[in-house]
């Protein structure tokens, strides 16, 4: 039986591989990408997709790869965190709290029945 490469690690190698899958699977819900969908295109299993954005240590980094520039063509290891996606930015600002505020007397008396 396969040992988790996981519990072979440092904690700090494990919460960087862990926030590596989180970013890459933001960034494919950001396109509206279903997850079967990105791992057909990538050519590996939906399980291994689901496997590399749970930051399973056991993945192959080319199936890291091929599957990053599914979800995000031209974007590479290397620029992952450094650039700024414009999907991300558009999930960002709509996952966002919006304040509630109280409405004015008039507003509330359409509301009146």
């Amino acid at each position: 039986m396969k040992k988790p490469q996981n519990l072979s690690m440092p904690p700090g190698l494990i919460q960087s591989l862990i926030a590596l899958g989180e970013r890459i699977a933001r960034m494919r819900k950001a396109r509206s990408l279903l997850q079967a969908e990105a791992a057909l295109r990538a050519n590996i299993s939906r399980e291994t997709a689901s496997r590399i954005e749970n930051g399973d240590a056991a993945v192959a980094i080319g199936q890291i790869v091929r599957y990053l520039d599914v979800i995000a063509p031209g974007v590479d290891l290397a620029r992952l965190y450094d650039t700024n996606d414009p999907a991300l930015a558009i999930l960002d600002k709509a996952e966002k709290r919006q304040r509630a505020r109280r409405s004015h007397p008039k507003g509330l008396a359409k509301y009146d029945f």
